[in-house]
């Protein structure tokens, strides 16, 4: 499995924002959306803000495959889905609390919302 570099980690955690491509059932890569991601240890997630619903989401789900860029750097990236049941869950949502904070109350809650959780994904180099 590949791994995070220490560089990437620190260049796409330092990163306000995040534009993440899911592939398509047929291998082209969707458009690009812009969302907020948070590390770890030496993992990185995202959620969907608007949930399961979440266009972006949706489109993760035909190959759970796709392209991230942030902060300089762009992969190719699997998504992983974070169970609901995952205690990683609390240090993603302090994550978002502590970099995000700045946004204001109703950003943050939107992002820990159970709604949010439910689309909660682990980006995995490949």
């Amino acid at each position: 499995m590949t791994t995070w570099t220490t560089d990437e980690l620190r260049r796409i955690a330092a990163a306000d924002e995040l534009g993440i491509a899911s592939v398509r059932a047929d291998g082209r890569l969707r458009r690009t959306t812009t969302i907020w991601v948070v590390p770890d240890g030496d993992d990185l997630y995202v959620r969907a803000a608007n949930g399961p619903d979440s266009v972006w989401y949706r489109g993760t789900r035909a190959r759970h495959e796709g392209h991230i860029s942030a902060g300089g750097v762009e992969r190719d990236v699997t998504f992983t889905d974070v169970p609901g049941d995952d205690p990683v869950h609390e240090r993603i949502d302090a994550g978002y609390r502590t970099k995000y904070r700045r946004y204001g109350a109703t950003y943050i809650e939107a992002m820990l919302a159970p709604d949010a959780r439910a689309a909660t994904l682990k980006l995995t180099p490949r």
